[in-house]
């Protein structure tokens, strides 16, 4: 409450009363029914909109974190755990899906439409199937209490109170981020992602628990859980970052699902853990941990500009793992990052050849084949990734770049217009109407 007063100068009961003024007033309803609690809730945000949102960003998300594995039957038994847990949510209709994404950071986490993901990284560090059930689970809660839609339903008064219906919130989570080595932008999904509060995070705990006991869980996996996540925080801070900062942890939440476990759910404590089923779904993932482990310091080092260590580290992981994607692009943005662009391209194609229709392959490659005046190449990936990711204005930009690069310029004109009728600001932006100018095509 006294954040939303410092924000607002309101009480909350001011807060919410109007913001439903505010709403009733444009034709929105402001309230709903919580479906975990059965309280009417202040909503600006509706079920459709939730999907419509978490499919527009949850792509490039994905993408972000190098992909879903391609190691299918690792990703259908992931999914098959989470579909178990949906199955007994509070939102069962949701439509799901789940993915074990490509990045060695450790972390999960969920969109307001149902995409829930969790990392390699995370993966390696559970210990059975029950733990992971408790990792689904907690995700799935905050898709079930509608978290993120309620923090967008605050955001959006706090921002102004006209920022209501699609259009609005598309605004808010469709700018573009920055980009790799100046080159491309990809519509970003921060707010969707943003942290969750303390309050979000107990009652994810708590649904969690009750899901994953529900399918019939050991409620110990998610005290397991916990207890791994706060003692490789303790023992190396970095390695968690970005998961303790959109899902702050502490030992009050830990001692609350202990206390949850030796208590309401005493009963299920004679549940499996399913640790063999486990460790035999995840053993060619486990055969790639030092490969990971290697990874993972290389992109700390990175983090921290010692290039040459980080090196040293990615040529260790790739002769481990030659042909891993994400390793491949790693190095790649690592000899980007020292301008050493011709060094980069064979990392950038091979991983392009190693995951074809994956998006961030044929960026890196597009961006270093444009610096490399590789102009027919630079079209096809830039091609390549619209098609793995549609809708991003900016690889309409870079098409036209690489036309203009080839001589064509009606193609890039035509390439040139279209971007600017989306984009209207930043460099890419005052290239192509310099060149519409300059060939007459604009005044």
């Amino acid at each position: 409450m006294q954040s939303i007063k410092r924000r607002t100068g309101m009480s909350r009961r001011e807060f919410l009363k109007a913001g439903a003024m505010t709403a009733a007033a444009l034709g929105v309803t402001g309230c709903a029914k919580n479906p975990v609690t059965g309280q009417s809730q202040f909503m600006l945000v509706s079920e459709d909109q939730e999907i419509r949102m978490d499919r527009q960003a949850s792509p490039q998300q994905l993408s972000n974190d190098y992909g879903t594995t391609m190691d299918t039957s690792l990703n259908d038994y992931v999914s098959g755990v989470g579909r178990s847990l949906a199955g007994v949510s509070h939102r069962p209709q949701m439509p799901y899906n789940f993915h074990v994404v490509n990045a060695n950071y450790v972390n999960a986490y969920a969109f307001p439409g149902g995409t829930v993901a969790c990392t390699r990284g995370i993966l390696l560090n559970v210990d059975n199937e029950a733990e992971m059930a408790g990792l689904l689970g907690h995700e799935i809660g905050h898709v079930n209490a509608r978290h993120t839609a309620s923090r967008m339903s605050s955001q959006m008064v706090v921002g102004g109170l006209a920022s209501l219906g699609g259009a609005a919130i598309g605004a808010k989570y469709g700018g573009t981020l920055g980009s790799l080595a100046g080159g491309l932008g990809g519509l970003g999904a921060g707010l969707l992602l943003a942290s969750y509060s303390r309050d979000d995070e107990r009652q994810a705990d708590a649904l969690g628990l009750e899901y994953m006991t529900r399918a019939g869980y050991n409620p110990e996996g998610m005290v397991g859980l916990m207890e791994m996540l706060n003692e490789q925080h303790s023992r190396e801070p970095s390695a968690l970052e970005v998961m303790f900062a959109t899902h702050p942890m502490s030992s009050e939440r830990l001692a609350t699902a202990r206390q949850a476990v030796s208590k309401k759910y005493y009963g299920a404590k004679k549940y499996a853990f399913y640790r063999e089923r486990y460790m035999d779904n995840t053993v060619d993932l486990r055969k790639l941990g030092p490969a990971i482990r290697d990874m993972q310091d290389a992109e700390k080092l990175g983090g921290e500009k010692k290039y040459g260590e980080a090196e040293k580290k990615m040529d260790r992981a790739l002769g481990l793992a030659p042909n891993d994607y994400t390793g491949l692009l790693i190095m790649s943005k690592l000899l980007i990052a020292q301008e050493k662009y011709s060094a980069a391209m064979p990392y950038a194609e091979h991983a392009r050849e190693v995951y074809p229709g994956e998006a961030q392959a044929s960026q890196v490659a597009g961006v270093l084949q444009l610096k490399a005046k590789q102009y027919d190449k630079a079209y096809a990936s830039f091609e390549a990734y619209d098609k793995a990711l549609p809708g991003n204005p900016y690889a309409g930009f870079y098409m036209g770049f690489a036309q203009e690069g080839m001589g064509h310029r009606r193609e890039a004109a035509q390439a040139y217009y279209k971007f600017l009728r989306q984009v209207n600001s930043g460099s890419q932006a005052q290239h192509a109407y310099n060149r519409l100018v300059e060939w007459g095509y604009a005044q």
